[in-house]
């Protein structure tokens, strides 16, 4: 696999990561780890720092062209 492939394919799945931080945070969707609920404002922050590693990860991805 070289490094486009690879940016291509973690911006994908950071994209998708963001989207459902995204969704959480705007459906208001309770979130359950060991019995311990995390607050919406993990997911505003899970989902801009996924957001940012999903661009970085497509810009590697048509730099590496």
């Amino acid at each position: 696999m070289n490094q486009q492939t690879f940016s291509l394919i973690a911006g994908v799945i950071f994209a998708l990561v963001s989207l459902l931080h995204l969704l959480r945070s705007i459906f208001n969707w309770e979130a359950v780890v060991g019995g311990w609920v995390a607050p919406i404002w993990i997911s505003w922050f899970g989902f801009f720092v996924a957001a940012f590693l999903a661009y970085q990860g497509f810009k590697l991805s048509k730099k590496s062209q």
